[in-house]
């Protein structure tokens, strides 16, 4: 691979995991339009805003996992760009800050389109973009990083969940509701299957480089019922949906719980190396799973 290439690029970004920013947006959108309040352009906006947040995150990820000696020649998940050489460290900053210049742009136009309708005036949103250009970095950079320090789980809970789902629906209609809070839960429980995962594939390397995750401070146990949780947890909370009558919305994502449980049999079968790399691929078409049914619910709900 030529170093600075597109190809480079495109693995640094890891595009495998941009279906999680999607899925998000979606799901918003979907109960703003069944709520009476889908605007196009604000929802375009945050979906951009999003992927471009995410491959902020993943950038710095990759650059500041290789300095602190988490991404080894040794590594067991996919390659990351900067540790196998393929992105110079120069170009590697000049990324970082083009993709958090591009995020940051979506958000003034977000401000734009939404200016005069929103209770705070858009002071709120100024914040929450703040917040999430500020937990991009420090997710793994910093001089205490969350995911260094037993954080990372909470974080993704939130920023994978109840902020973008969140404030991607109450852009749209000014609100926010029980509802969306109950289903931007589910959406951070079930992201947060693929950093469980990560996390207990790579327990062994994050240990000795004094990376300390949930299940580096635990046990590896903890990593493999964690991970059936936090997708059957989900699951359970859309059933929930049947008192607010949307039926579909509680019944189809079973689908997903099914589909789930067999990914995780087959973890707790392999159970640690390089193998549980197929589960990492099985847990993003899952996740995918779970917002296209859900969302498809919710429509139809």
């Amino acid at each position: 691979m030529r170093t600075n290439s597109l190809s480079a690029w495109i693995l640094a970004v890891r595009p495998y995991s941009l279906g999680n920013s999607v899925i998000l947006v979606l799901v918003a959108s979907a109960m703003a339009w069944t709520d009476g309040g889908f605007r196009p352009g604000p929802a375009v906006l945050c979906l951009a805003f999003a992927l471009l947040m995410q491959c902020t995150a993943n950038l710095v990820n990759d650059l500041w996992d290789f300095l602190k000696g988490a991404d080894r020649p040794d590594r067991l998940g996919p390659d990351r760009a900067f540790a196998k050489g393929y992105i110079t460290l120069p170009a590697m900053k000049a990324g970082i800050a083009g993709f958090t210049l591009a995020a940051c742009a979506a958000g003034a136009g977000i401000l734009c389109l939404t200016h005069g309708r929103l209770p705070y005036g858009g002071w709120e949103l100024v914040a929450v973009g703040l917040a999430c250009v500020v937990f991009a970095y420090f997710y793994t950079a910093g001089p205490w990083p969350l995911a260094y320090h037993g954080l990372g789980d909470a974080a993704v809970v939130l920023f994978f969940g109840l902020i973008p789902v969140g404030f991607t629906y109450y852009v749209q209609t000014g609100q926010w509701t029980a509802e969306v809070t109950l289903v931007a839960l589910a959406c951070g429980l079930v992201i947060d299957t693929m950093l469980m995962l990560n996390n207990f594939r790579d327990r062994e390397e994050d240990a000795r480089c004094g990376k300390r995750t949930i299940v580096v401070l635990t046990c590896a146990a903890v990593g493999r019922w964690g991970y059936l949780l936090l997708g059957l947890v989900p699951a359970a909370l859309c059933l929930t949906l049947l008192a607010a009558g949307r039926t579909w919305a509680a019944l189809l994502p079973l689908l997903y719980a099914a589909a789930h449980t067999t990914t995780w049999r087959k973890m707790v079968r392999i159970d640690h190396g390089e193998e549980l790399n197929v589960c990492l691929g099985e847990t993003a078409r899952n996740i995918l799973l779970f917002g296209a049914s859900l969302t498809i619910g919710i429509l139809l709900g």
